[in-house]
């Protein structure tokens, strides 16, 4: 098992074109194409991170923060970033990060988030542009349903808390096969009519490549017409912060006391009333004021997430109820989500989290 394997897996997880543009998601440091000797999941990578992984023979760490967020000119001891780059190039350690395109997917970070505080119906907050495509094509009638499953299979028709979301519908296809052709049916040279299914079914713009590569293996034509194109949905599995619904009401100071026990904060920053009931909540690990506003389109109660400046507080209180989490502890069950999606896929492969506090953020 090589480190590539590992890779494309996380990539399958959290495809790279979830990323938001300013990020740097992906492989930060090394080589894929080495031995996997153990994988080391963390949040953050620091030198402690990279020293344990020398330590135990790991040679693979994958954080959820980039360890390189911004460019960099030069490689030196004199920065703890180029230590920890010196330190993993030289130990034989490749360091990958998950970052925005864990945060953008709808099974990702707020997804675990919003299942330790018990949310339901969930959705996007604010769904990804061009992050869906839809699939139109026509296939002999008695070919549809193979191809359908096919297709099903590759990740077409995920909407929501739904999968294999397809729709079809029956008519008559013309083709005439010139010179040269290996008609499925028809004869060479003459005006053939076959009864067709037009399939429509929606899927992930990060899983284009696969959704043509099923269609071009399973459907019987030499030269299958097929449409491709982008559409705007509110329902993308794709984007940024999460909203849902509590299955009772409850009252915003029991709820945030819920929290801090949930994730093993001190204490919480928040602004509004306490003493109101919630029930419809948003959230965004890590940074995530930028989507107050959305959260209040939505008509959310509450929004949630890891930091907050203070004027955005006072700018929003008496609509909402704001809620500051602390950016590590909002998305520090990130390493779990990462860790179990690799165990299942490589169960001998040695793995762990860090033992290594990784918050950058320290209190007294």
């Amino acid at each position: 098992m090589i480190i590539g394997d590992i890779l494309n897996a996380l990539e399958r997880l959290a495809p790279l074109s979830q990323q938001e543009p300013y990020d740097n998601s992906g492989l930060q440091v090394g080589l894929t194409r080495t031995e996997t000797a153990g994988v080391l999941f963390c949040l953050d990578v620091t030198e402690s991170v990279v020293d344990e992984a020398s330590e135990e023979g790991f040679n693979l760490i994958v954080s959820h923060h980039p360890l390189i967020f911004n460019p960099i000119k030069s490689v030196t001891d004199r920065t703890s970033i180029g230590r920890c780059i010196i330190k993993a190039i030289s130990n034989g350690i490749a360091i990958y990060s998950a970052h925005t395109c864990l945060d953008n997917d709808m099974h990702g970070v707020n997804a675990m988030i919003a299942s330790k505080i018990g949310l339901r119906g969930l959705r996007i907050l604010r769904p990804m542009s061009g992050s869906l495509m839809k699939l139109v094509t026509f296939v002999p009638k008695a070919c549809s349903e193979a191809l359908l499953q096919a297709l099903f299979d590759a990740g077409c028709g995920n909407i929501g808390d739904y999968d294999s979301c397809s729709f079809t519908h029956d008519g008559i296809g013309t083709f005439r096969a010139k010179e040269g052709a290996n008609p499925y049916v028809g004869h060479i040279g003459e005006l053939h009519r076959e009864p067709e299914t037009r399939i429509e079914a929606v899927f992930s713009a990060s899983s284009k490549a696969a959704v043509l590569e099923a269609l071009l293996k399973n459907h019987p034509y030499e030269t299958p017409a097929y449409d491709i194109y982008p559409i705007d949905s509110a329902t993308s599995g794709t984007g940024s912060g999460m909203i849902g619904t509590l299955d009772t009401p409850v009252r915003a100071s029991d709820f945030m006391r819920q929290i801090k026990s949930v994730f093993g904060i001190g204490s919480l920053g928040y602004s509004g009333d306490a003493g109101r009931m919630v029930s419809r909540v948003a959230l965004c690990g890590g940074a995530g004021a930028f989507l107050i506003p959305d959260a209040l389109r939505a008509g959310a109660d509450i929004f949630l997430t890891g930091e907050i400046k203070y004027h955005e507080f006072g700018d929003n209180d008496d609509r909402i109820l704001l809620v500051e989490m602390g950016h590590y502890e909002s998305e520090q069950f990130t390493q779990h989500l990462l860790l179990d999606a690799m165990q299942r896929q490589f169960p001998s492969v040695k793995m762990k989290i860090t033992e290594r506090g990784t918050n950058l953020k320290k209190y007294i």
